[in-house]
């Protein structure tokens, strides 16, 4: 076999591990003022587009009174065939968020389900820029329930790409 031979990409593994951080603005939906906040994720890409994403949203800025929402999250990511260098994707995400009352009444960790989407532009092999809209769930909110939503934008740096390390079949 030559060197310059690459092997089919059906025999090629499609994990890859992506890290990044984000940046945020959303509806609270329990006060009215914008809550700003900064994230990190990893996305683990499985199988050819489907995979795990993971990660942390800290809404630390612009607090109404000490109010503030974190959300720790996980669950499936859809990654859609790319057009142009930008890459659509759909996600669902579980986990919980803790969120701290305004003037410090208190603090609650809430079930929460995130659904959202985006898409994701390659600058180079390894880094990218993402932007997304994410609408919360939270189902159980003292009696009730509550619908954050928000924007989010950010930046990933792709870790490692099997299929940059498979060596020629022999």
């Amino acid at each position: 076999s030559l060197p310059a031979q690459v092997s089919p990409t059906a025999l090629r593994s499609p994990i890859s591990l992506t890290v990044g951080a984000t940046g945020s603005i959303f509806n609270p939906d329990y006060v009215q003022n914008k809550l700003g906040g900064v994230g990190a994720f990893v996305d683990v890409n499985v199988f050819h587009g489907v995979g795990v994403e993971a990660g942390g949203r800290w809404q630390r800025f612009h607090e109404y009174s000490g109010m503030s929402q974190d959300n720790y999250l996980i669950g499936p990511k859809v990654q859609l065939h790319p057009v142009f260098h930008l890459r659509p994707y759909v996600k669902v995400l579980g986990g919980v968020t803790k969120m701290n009352f305004d003037h410090n009444y208190g603090w609650g960790r809430y079930a929460t389900i995130e659904a959202g989407g985006g898409l994701e532009y390659r600058l180079t092999r390894r880094i990218s820029v993402r932007g997304e809209g994410d609408y919360q769930w939270w189902p159980d909110f003292l009696g009730s329930s509550l619908k954050p939503y928000g924007v989010t934008a950010g930046i990933g740096y792709r870790i490692f790409r099997s299929e940059e390390h498979t060596s020629e079949l022999q």
